[in-house]
């Protein structure tokens, strides 16, 4: 028996995240699906990042067990033989039998592109929130220095009551713009449900007009839901980056 890590790239348009469903199909189910036929016995992968519906990664992690003798590294190859062409595997290897990818620690960074500008490009529907509003990203980069650092960040997080705690630490956030195309760009230990999106919609509401920068402590402190921006939709949202710390 031996413990396989995947690195998996994926467009998660068509996908009901990652997680198994009961009632649609998601990265997890099919990496279940073709791993169990590809090594001939039951596969259930276990995933670092549980990333939404619409949500895209180009470096997701996920570990599984296996009695096959073929070796970790040349897994990826097969694999990719049998995966649809908006799921592929970047990377195979073998780890320690006791590995496990959410329970170590690392740095997750996450993308949120927003195309800013008088019409949508059809060419990046998939990958960007289109918004025709103005945005300032100077005041939306003022207002991400405010969530730098370790915060509860229950304000910016939809409640899920098994989470035992909502302070996460995070390491970078920057808001840049090049032409028509916004990246806010977050580096972090770890992140809650629907963390990202939120923090990407209470910086549009500031690139708007609608939210002071200096609110963000205030924000932060109260805790509450109600005083953040919306959530931001899916398709903007790419896990770009996961490194393990040392």
């Amino acid at each position: 028996m031996k413990r396989v890590m995947l690195t998996v790239a994926y467009d998660g348009t068509d996908y009901c995240g990652w997680q198994v469903q009961p009632n649609g199909d998601t990265i997890e189910g099919q990496l279940n699906k073709h791993l169990s036929e590809l090594l001939g016995e039951p596969i259930t992968v276990i995933g670092a990042s549980r990333t939404d519906s619409g949500v895209h990664a180009l470096c997701n992690l996920a570990v599984f067990d296996t009695q096959a003798r073929m070796p970790a590294e040349k897994i990826s190859y097969a694999l990719n033989q049998r995966l649809p062409e908006d799921i592929k595997i970047q990377k195979s290897e073998e780890v320690a039998s006791d590995f496990h990818p959410r329970k170590v620690a690392t740095r997750k960074t996450y993308e949120y592109k927003i195309y800013n500008a008088q019409f949508p490009n059809p060419t990046m529907r998939l990958y960007s929130h289109f918004t025709y509003v103005p945005m300032d990203a100077e005041k939306m980069q003022e207002a991400a220095k405010q969530f730098v650092g370790e915060h509860d960040f229950a304000a910016v997080s939809t409640f899920k009551p098994e989470v035992e705690s909502t302070v996460r630490t995070i390491y970078d956030l920057s808001v840049t713009r090049e032409s028509d195309l916004i990246t806010i760009r977050v580096t972090g230990n770890g992140f809650l449900y629907n963390m990202v999106r939120i923090i990407a919609g209470t910086l549009m509401e500031v690139g708007r007009g609608r939210m002071e920068p200096s609110f963000i402590p205030e924000m932060l402190a109260s805790g509450d839901r109600e005083k953040a921006g919306p959530t931001a939709p899916a398709q903007g949202l790419t896990l770009v980056s996961y490194t393990f710390e040392k």
